[in-house]
Parts: C-alpha cells; sequence; structure tokens
C-alpha cells in the first residue's frame, strides 16, 4: 500500500512537472491543402527548413493574433506555414485555419529561433529575419547652440492670442 501511494504520488508529480514546463500542450491536427514551404519564421522573408507535401497531417500548435502564419511541427521539424494552406476538421468539415478553430494564438522571437533552429547553417542570420531587440528611440543629445559663421538672422511670422501677427526678425553678431 505504502509503495503504491509513493508511485501515485510520484506520477502525479511527474504530470505537474509535464504540464507546468508546456508538454502537456495539446496540438490541433491539420492539413496541408498543397506543397507549401515550412519556414524558419512568419513570413516569406525567412529561410524554408523543409517543404511540406500536400495532404501531409501537420501538428498545429498556434497561430499568430491575425491567423496569418500558423506554429506547426512536420517530421520532426519544427516552423511556420501561411494559415491559408491549412485545414483542420471542425464539426465534421474541413475548414481553413482561422479564429473559428480553437487554436492558441502564440508569438515569434528570439527565443523561438534559439531552441529550433541553433543546429541550422543561416541560425547565426537570425536577427537579420526578426530584427535586434526593441531599445526604444536612440537617445538625444544637446549639443550646445551651433555656432553662426559671419552672423545669423532670420525671421518669423507670430500670431498672438488676440489674432494680431507681427514679424520677429533677429541677429545675432560673431
Amino acid at each position: 500500500m505504502k509503495r503504491t501511494a509513493l508511485a501515485a504520488l510520484g506520477l502525479g508529480l511527474v504530470a505537474a512537472l509535464a504540464a507546468s514546463s508546456g508538454m502537456a500542450t495539446a496540438a490541433t491536427r491539420s492539413v496541408a491543402t498543397g506543397d507549401v514551404n515550412l519556414r524558419a519564421g512568419p513570413g516569406t522573408s525567412y529561410p524554408v527548413v523543409r517543404v511540406v507535401p500536400r495532404g501531409a497531417s501537420v501538428a498545429t500548435h498556434g497561430c499568430l493574433k491575425d491567423y496569418s502564419w500558423c506554429d506547426v511541427s512536420y517530421a520532426r521539424a519544427r516552423g511556420w506555414v501561411s494559415a491559408r494552406y491549412l485545414t483542420t476538421v471542425v464539426a465534421g468539415a474541413r475548414v481553413v485555419v482561422s479564429p473559428r478553430v480553437a487554436v492558441p494564438v502564440v508569438t515569434f522571437g528570439p527565443a523561438y529561433w534559439n531552441r529550433y533552429y541553433a543546429a541550422y547553417p543561416w541560425y547565426r542570420r537570425g536577427p537579420a529575419y526578426y530584427g535586434p531587440a526593441n531599445r526604444g528611440p536612440a537617445p538625444r543629445y544637446y549639443r550646445g547652440p551651433r555656432p553662426c559663421a559671419g552672423g545669423c538672422s532670420g525671421a518669423r511670422v507670430v500670431t498672438g492670442p488676440a489674432g494680431r501677427t507681427r514679424v520677429r526678425r533677429w541677429h545675432v553678431n560673431p
């Protein structure tokens, strides 16, 4: 009895770890409607991992928010396929993968690239495909007043709060 309880506890612990690590997420079975490129990212600019033949079954792990590209597995390869080339069965009818189909929304970025493509020859060119990390706008530095060669002058038309306009002129001697 003690041995059975320990085995059940161990099995429950393994199941909990698998669920928390993402191993237990179920993929939706889809079918390729034509010979389609399995790409390393969601777009035609990404390298081709392999070709999925027409009628091949793929595991769809999720799609981008707009359902334009889906993350799929085929023959031990992981990559992205245009959702237009994937169908799945819903209520007995074959439909194109779309928001109506219960496929989770996923994202793409450097972590995905590093996990699945480190062994490929084009792996090091990753940032050329998915872009550098977003670091925000470039810093702006104040360089002080600009020097005037031979003096600076200018004019500007200004409209005041009462609607009157006037010309403001200035001149700076070097």
